[in-house]
């Protein structure tokens, strides 16, 4: 059977992101497939069914899902672990919470995005006090609009900005923690 890395994301724009990021690092032995949801409520509603009836056995899921404004990332990576559980692929599931939204990773590599949008100035905004750590933005979707005069668009801007982030950024610790379970899972996939 085919390995496969199952990507159940709550929107486009996370699977615009991972078409473009994962063929960077991904080994090739493994096919990734993106299952967008229109939203988190899509997601949470549907991801039971849509991991236990996934056909490949040897297949492993990462649940990507935007925290939003969740008071506590915690409670939000439990909720959907014990869905997640209750799909009976425990093992087989890695849930990652975009901290805040997953514009935050974009924010977290102001260089990338300079070059994804074609825009200039931005990396030397880095070091502002918000762009250090902007997992803790409120609200990270339109800080990037602002920043990028509304250059930015979440689908197409996702796929452009995935080609240049930095792999090993250590700005946003969500981001770091996505790759990380990606490498994880990966690592399972081939062992």
């Amino acid at each position: 059977m085919t390995k496969e890395l199952v990507f159940l994301l709550e929107e486009y724009s996370s699977a615009a992101l991972l078409e473009s990021l994962l063929p960077r690092f991904l080994d090739d032995r493994i096919v990734p497939r993106m299952i967008p949801f229109e939203g988190k409520q899509d997601l949470e509603r549907h991801l039971v069914r849509r991991i236990r009836g996934y056909q490949n056995a040897q297949a492993r899921f990462i649940v990507l899902r935007d925290q939003d404004s969740h008071p506590d990332c915690i409670q939000l990576k439990q909720r959907l672990s014990e869905l997640c559980n209750q799909s009976g692929k425990t093992a087989a599931c890695l849930i990652r919470v975009a901290c805040r939204e997953l514009e935050t990773f974009y924010l977290a590599d102001l260089a990338a995005t300079e070059v994804a949008l074609g825009l200039s100035g931005l990396a030397k905004q880095q070091g502002n006090r918000k762009f250090r750590s902007p997992d803790h933005l409120g609200n990270p979707s339109q800080e990037l609009r602002t920043l990028t005069r509304g250059k930015y668009q979440k689908v197409s801007g996702s796929r452009e900005i995935g080609k240049h982030l930095a792999l090993n950024n250590q700005r946003s610790a969500s981001f770091r923690n996505l790759i990380s379970g990606i490498r994880k899972m990966e690592a399972a996939l081939l062992a």
